[in-house]
């Protein structure tokens, strides 16, 4: 799909690409999200630009996500798509400055690109370095968001563990925190992705020429050098209460195996005791007594119980 958006009249999707199609004078923003190879060929052509593939995008070398070539600077970052959903995941989005317009290319639905674009429609940005500005601040937004909302869930799974009833169940826990482990870091990956992008962008001079351009773009900085410390610093929290869940169950492990192991020896003593007044032999005394019944019950009785004191004697109960 490709989308335009226009000074003045917002954003729209174009269907029809007619031969030696251009985009009109006061396009300052082409978006393609998932586009055919016609789409990309009519955008490469128009702009004079060589759009990259989507394994370069995801490669790693710098000389492959971040570059300059015929007069357009070209920067490639990773963002994390469906963050509130199940199972999230990394996805490439490559932004190119060329003649004064701004080119998207990713392959997946990202929800700041919407919110962007709905909110642009309102102040109209002017030029192509303002449109990027305003998406990388829209991006930069929703990661903040998202780590935030990872931290509640992590602070409320930090109150479960420590004020849950005894004998409760870990598992829901421990997989909330596996989860919040993951987005965290694939927010973490973004913000580096991003940070490297935007010190490359400064290259750019349609940004780096323009005084609030710069300003903006060192702005931006600063708020992702922030949130990349928050989110290290989240993980790190991440990473101490999952130490301190498995710590508890472990607690919770060795206090039964304790119970079943003293309760074995309590019961060794009567059961030995049982044992030999259950043989065969033709002479035991105790067995013509008429108290001998309730005396070998009785000691069986004391038998169990003096172990049990002597452990919680010792601290071991």
């Amino acid at each position: 799909m490709l989308y335009v958006f226009r000074r003045g009249k917002g954003q729209s999707q174009v269907t029809a690409l007619a031969p030696g199609w251009t985009p009109e004078a006061d396009v300052v923003w082409i978006d393609l999200v998932k586009p055919t190879r016609e789409e990309e060929v009519a955008v490469e052509t128009a702009l004079g630009v060589d759009l990259p593939t989507i394994e370069e995008m995801q490669a790693l070398e710098p000389s492959s996500r971040l570059y300059q070539e015929h007069g357009a600077t070209f920067m490639t970052s990773t963002l994390i798509a469906r963050s509130h959903e199940d199972h999230p995941f990394a996805t490439p989005a490559t932004f190119v400055l060329s003649k004064g317009v701004l080119v998207t290319l990713r392959y997946e639905n990202l929800r700041a690109f919407t919110v962007f674009g709905e909110r642009a429609a309102e102040g109209d940005p002017a030029t192509g370095a303002a449109m990027l500005m305003g998406l990388w601040e829209a991006i930069v937004e929703r990661l903040a968001r998202t780590l935030d909302d990872m931290g509640d869930r992590v602070e409320d799974v930090s109150t479960a563990i420590f004020h849950r009833p005894r004998a409760g169940n870990f598992r829901p826990l421990l997989t909330g925190l596996a989860q919040a482990q993951s987005v965290t870091s694939l927010v973490r990956n973004s913000l580096v992705s991003l940070s490297r992008a935007l010190s490359f962008a400064g290259l750019s001079s349609e940004i780096g020429g323009e005084e609030e351009s710069r300003a903006h773009l060192e702005s931006l900085k600063r708020d992702v050098q922030s949130l990349t410390e928050n989110a290290g610093q989240q993980s790190s929290h991440i990473a101490f209460l999952l130490d301190a869940a498995l710590g508890l169950i472990t607690i919770e492990q060795n206090g039964i195996i304790k119970f079943f192991s003293v309760a074995a020896v309590a019961f060794m003593p009567p059961t030995l005791i049982a044992s030999i007044y259950g043989m065969n032999f033709a002479h035991m005394p105790e067995l013509a007594w008429m108290a001998g019944y309730p005396f070998a019950l009785l000691l069986m009785v004391v038998a169990g119980v003096v172990p049990v004191l002597w452990f919680k004697q010792r601290g071991w109960l």
